[in-house]
This record gives C-alpha cells, structure tokens and sequence, in this order.
C-alpha cells in the first residue's frame, strides 16, 4: 500500500509541474514575456501554499525503517487455548513515529500458521508506565478513549482478520510513541501485548470452538469462580487461558510452539513533517447515558461482548440481520484519517455516522475462500478500511456519533463483538509552501 501512496505523490508533484509548464508557455505567446518574467512567475506559482482540501504532504519514501520481532513462544496442544500477556514486548527504541504495525502467527519455522490451525482470536498492544524503583508497579496508558476503566486501550490490535487489513497510516501521519513528555518522572515507558490464540486441530466443531461455545469447553464457572449465566452460550468466559475444546473421539496429535510475529514501520519523529493521530476506539456495547446532572462524570462502560440470538428456530431461513447500536458525543474536533472495524465471523458490516447521517467510515468482513494463510474459507481474514482524504471527514466536539454494528441471525452467535477504531488528527496540519519534488499534492 505504501508504494501506491508514494506513487501518488509522485505523479501528483508531476502533474502540476506539467500544469505550470503548459501555462507559462501560453502566457509566453500571448504575452511575449522574457525568459526573466517566465521565471519570476514560475516562483510565484511554487509559493502558494495549496489550500485546505488539497493538502500539502511530505512524504517519508526513504525514511521508513522496518524491525520483525516476536512474542515468547507459546505451546498448544489440540484444542487448547492461550489467553497470554507478555510484558516489557521489544519495539524500537526512541521518539518515533509508527507508520504500520503488522502481526500474524508463525510456527517455530517462520511459516505463516492458516487459520484452520490456530486461530487468532485476537492480539492487542497496550503502552503502560512503569516505576524505575519498583517495576511491579504499573500504570496503564491507553488511548484517547472511547472506554473507561481500562477496557480497550489498546494503540494496536486486530484478530483474525490481521492478515488482510491495511494498517498503513498515510503521510504525513503517525502514531507517536516514545515521547519523554508523557513518562512521568522516575518511571519508563513499556509495552505489552495480550494475545488469545486456540488451537483447532482435531476439534469436534471447529467454528463452534473459536466462537468460544460453552458447551464445548465444559465450562460452567467462571475465571473468579462465579457460575456462568444459563443464558451465556458462548464468549471469552469460556475459552479463557488453559481450557480445551473438545476433540474428535480418538484425536490425538502432539503439542506445538507458535510465536506472535510483529513487523513495525516507522520514522524518527519530527514535528516539522509528521502529524500525530490520536487513537479513538468505539464499542457497540457501550452503556453510555446522558447524565441528568450536567455536573456529573460521564462513563463509557463497554462490555465488549454481546450475544445474536436467532431470528428463527427454523435454520433454513435466509436474510436475517441483527443490528446494535449505540449513540455517544465524541469528546474532541479532529479529522478522520483511517477507520476499521472489528468483527467476528457472522458479521455483515459495521458503520459509523455523523450526527447529520452522514457516514463517517464503513467497514465490511473478507471472508476467506480457500486453505492458504490469510484466505482460510469460512473465516474472516480481513476488514475493509477506510481513508478519507485528509480534511474531507471532520467531527466535531461533542457531536453524537453513531455506531451501528450488523450480524446474520440465521444462527444464534455467542461473544461477538462490535468494535470500531479510528485515527483522528486533532489538529489539522497547516498549508506548507511547495518548495521541492518530494512534496506532492493529493488530488
């Protein structure tokens, strides 16, 4: 994807080359201008900044650099799960600014690991502060919300879908991480990542397995030991850390190591060229309200899980659809760079609005067609993304967004979710002066 963008700029700066050749040459025959007035207006015509929907970006082609890392290892057995957190993860060092951030499973090998195999329920990237003089001491630093209470904050993360989702950011964005500034003194930034794989092989209901059945797993209790609602058929209460799903009569096959491979892109930070995003994360099963009490602190409780009971007791029924939704006030101006939703097999689409109804991004499952890593048939292997261009899809402070999050209903689905992850420029970069050839223009 980056080299399309690249590509784009290129051209861009090409094309308005040629326009300001082709109009200083007919200026030069009607008017008979001098060679000296034919230049003195072609520096004119470079100076002026180009306005607000037409944004100048510089592009990083040539400054990005590319670290592979991976997680601890980890060991499954068929038809176990691992719900691991790894903490103090590598990243590159320093103040920079990421550009992509790309994770799939591998096997000890370095080959991709199909879907079929082990499925990647989801992996999440979450910042944290810790104390210098008591590293048992931890403070979580998320995002810029949606949520409260320490649920999804994370900066990166996606599922199943990880393999097949553009996670680019375009110049001149980033996400900024490293930043001295936001460490408070006597403590160090760190990162974990919390990743929940199962493994599949010779499971009596494969998909059953990684929409986290209960009855599958034989579980009735909770982490904590609490008994588990009659009416939760399915969700991360029951594939949690060490449990197993159940196998085929017979099955037996050996255990198996795995790493989470991650690839990070990025640039050293500069704030003359890069533009910092801020990450928002929406959840459909936020139970967010209008306090009666304008004085009163407004809580984003996101469950994170829902259940899609079944339109009908008759499974040869076609073209059912079950919608959620919430409505919430964004907290911030800023403009939207990127979106992507994320959603569990089932899913038909997710869609943000704007107040007015505008659509602000929309964002479908790729469903996979065939055995290959990154097209397992039956799963979804990738979520459609947006990029507005810059400047054309703005929200503002307190306007009311709405999250609409849709899934087939033919059959009853346990622990889906609804969630939708935007990148927002809070402030809108300034028009910059035209100067050099690796500047272009986004038309």
């Amino acid at each position: 994807m980056k080299s399309n963008l690249d590509q784009t700029y290129f051209d861009s700066s090409v094309l308005v080359k040629k326009v300001i050749k082709s109009l200083l040459q007919e200026l030069y025959q009607m008017l008979g201008c001098t060679v000296y007035h034919l230049l003195s207006l072609a520096v004119l015509l470079l100076l002026v900044p180009i306005d607000g929907n037409s944004q100048t970006e510089t592009s990083t082609a040539g400054r990005i650099k590319s670290v592979v890392f991976h997680s601890p290892k980890f060991v499954l057995k068929p038809g176990s799960v691992a719900n691991n957190f790894y903490y103090n993860i590598d990243l590159p060092k320093g103040h920079i600014a990421v550009k992509d951030f790309y994770a799939e499973v591998v096997d000890e090998a370095g080959h991709s690991v199909p879907l079929s195999q082990v499925y990647l329920h989801h992996w999440v990237v979450v910042r944290y502060n810790q104390r210098k003089d008591n590293l048992s001491e931890i403070i979580a630093n998320g995002n810029s919300g949606m949520c409260d209470d320490g649920v999804l904050i994370q900066h990166f993360a996606l599922g199943s879908e990880t393999r097949k989702t553009s996670t680019y950011i375009p110049d001149p964005y980033a996400i900024e991480i490293g930043n001295p500034a936001d460490v408070p003194e006597g403590y160090q930034e760190g990162w974990l990542i919390n990743l929940h794989a199962i493994d599949t092989r010779g499971t009596e209901d494969r998909f059953g397995c990684i929409g986290c059945s209960c009855h599958l797993y034989n579980i009735t209790k909770d982490e904590i030991g609490r008994d588990i609602e009659p009416d939760y058929f399915g969700g991360l209460k029951c594939c949690r850390d060490k449990t197993r799903c159940r196998l085929k009569e017979g099955f037996k096959g050996p255990k198996k190591a795995y790493y989470l491979k991650y690839t990070v892109k990025y640039v050293d930070w500069d704030a003359a060229s890069v533009v910092p995003l801020k990450v928002y994360i929406f959840d459909v099963t936020d139970s967010w309200k209008k306090p009666e009490n304008p004085t009163a602190v407004e809580k984003h409780q996101c469950q994170i899980e829902y259940q899609v009971e079944s339109c009908s007791a008759d499974e040869s029924v076609r073209g059912c659809t079950h919608a959620r939704n919430i409505t919430v006030p964004f907290p911030v101006d800023g403009d939207v760079i990127y979106g992507v939703a994320h959603q569990h097999r089932g899913s038909i689409r997710s869609t943000l609005h704007g107040e007015d109804g505008r659509i602000i991004c929309s964002s479908k499952p790729i469903y996979g067609k065939g055995r290959s890593p990154g097209n397992e048939a039956g799963y979804v292997v990738g979520m459609t993304t947006c990029y507005p261009k810059p400047g054309s899809i703005k929200i503002r402070k307190g306007e009311m967004v709405t999250f609409v999050a849709n899934y087939s209903s033919v059959k009853r689905i346990g622990g889906v979710m609804g969630v939708f992850y935007i990148l927002v420029a809070e402030i809108s970069p300034k028009p910059e002066f035209v100067l050099n050839s690796t500047v272009g223009l986004r038309l």
